[in-house]
């Protein structure tokens, strides 16, 4: 939830020409991570452990569009970083948990 609440408020600075380009493809692929984590949290495990690959797959999105707005001057340096952070963070968590709920399976 607080990675998806950190792009929101660094995409506001976006140019408005990026409010249907990258600025909409990163809150949606952050904002993504979270949603997946709570719908699939609701199912069965294999159901979780699908849904879990989805959310890890939003955060390499996440990456991308990091970068992104990076080389385009969009954030600096500093925020890339913090975000690359922030998503090794969450990619470690998701695997361990992947992991755990394969082991049920």
């Amino acid at each position: 939830m607080d990675f998806g609440e950190l792009v929101h408020h660094q995409t506001k600075t976006f140019p408005k020409e990026e409010r249907f380009e990258l600025t909409s493809q990163f809150k949606r692929a952050s904002d993504s991570i979270a949603l997946n984590i709570a719908e699939g949290s609701a199912g069965t495990d294999k159901q979780f452990y699908n849904y879990l690959g989805n959310a890890y797959h939003s955060m390499h999105e996440c990456v991308s569009c990091s970068s992104k707005a990076f080389l385009r001057k969009y954030i600096d340096e500093e925020k890339n970083e913090e975000n690359r952070k922030n998503l090794t963070e969450l990619a470690k968590m998701i695997s361990i948990l992947r992991k755990k709920i394969s082991q049920r399976l």
